[in-house]
């Protein structure tokens, strides 16, 4: 991805110097960022309504010390998520002007280490990158991209620019008020039907997050070769059924809440293929069997 010396978003909170105190969550203290990917996934879990249980239990107090920029190892992925940030928002701003005849109201990106107080509650780095509807914010700890890279094998700067795409895809989708609607739709169902609801919502995400990588193309020329790959491996590996197998050596179609690999994978190459702002609902026209 062409992203060195571009411009960057003033969207981003660095809170990787924040700190809870000792009585509340550990800091560093994450069980791994799949682990826990993996808990929610099998036990059907929403992230935010997970959060806001986890963070009534926590003490609100925290500290800040500040991040020497000097010895910040992570400083060319702070610039590199800007950039992103960047994109995310000039696309998204104009396709909401054009399309949409709608303001884009511009999410803020919050950096942070080990955990982190949202307004969905406290959380950890294992939850991995999360948007709260209640602050509109996307938060990121950057180990994260190194848990992909490493653990998932899906290495690239397009992988983790598809991360971040996914994520202010619930944004858009918070603004146009489907979120509000699937959390009311799922309150009056049980949950194998609440968790199809949700992988509709995360494919319909992975959907937006590909009309960004189309858009930021076709404005910014931003792509290089590869980058679509990347992405589209990042998407494989993070499908319910590869997580699941990998962890169990079974697959629990009933606890999906993200889509397969496959499903993912083609939901983001569609938004990529077509650009089409106006496909968006189609994740919830479809039979869900035809995903």
């Amino acid at each position: 991805m062409r992203w060195e010396g571009r411009e960057q978003s003033a969207n981003v909170e660095d809170r990787r110097g924040m700190a809870m105190n000792a009585g509340g969550m550990v800091a560093g203290g994450s069980i791994g960022t799949l682990l826990l990917i993996l808990i929610m996934t099998f036990l059907g879990a929403n992230p935010a309504k997970l959060m806001e249980q986890v963070g009534q239990q926590q003490p609100q107090n925290k500290q800040q010390t500040s991040i020497n920029p000097a010895d910040d190892r992570d400083a060319p992925l702070k610039e590199f998520v800007s950039v992103v940030m960047r994109d995310t928002e000039d696309v998204w701003g104009k396709l909401f002007r054009e399309q949409i005849s709608a303001r884009y109201q511009e999410p803020k990106l919050v950096l942070f280490k080990g955990q982190v107080r949202s307004a969905c509650g406290a959380a950890t780095a294992s939850v991995g990158p999360f948007y709260c509807p209640g602050d509109s914010n996307v938060y990121l700890d950057f180990d994260f991209f190194r848990d992909l890279k490493n653990d998932l094998k899906a290495p690239g700067d397009f992988a983790m620019a598809y991360v971040i795409a996914h994520e202010v895809g619930h944004h858009v989708q918070n603004l146009l008020g489907l979120s509000a609607k699937v959390q009311s739709m799922q309150n009056r169902v049980g949950k194998k039907e609440s968790n199809e609801l949700s992988v509709r919502l995360e494919l319909q995400a992975d959907y937006l997050a590909g009309v960004w990588a189309h858009h930021a193309q076709s404005q910014k020329k931003i792509l290089q070769e590869g980058d679509i790959e990347e992405a589209i491996n990042a998407a494989s590996k993070i499908g319910d059924d590869t997580l699941q197998k990998r962890a169990q050596g079974r697959v629990m179609p009933d606890l999906f809440t993200h889509g397969t690999s496959k499903q993912r994978v083609t939901w983001f190459s569609r938004g990529f293929k077509s650009g089409d702002v106006q496909g968006i609902m189609q994740p919830f026209e479809l039979p869900y069997d035809q995903l």
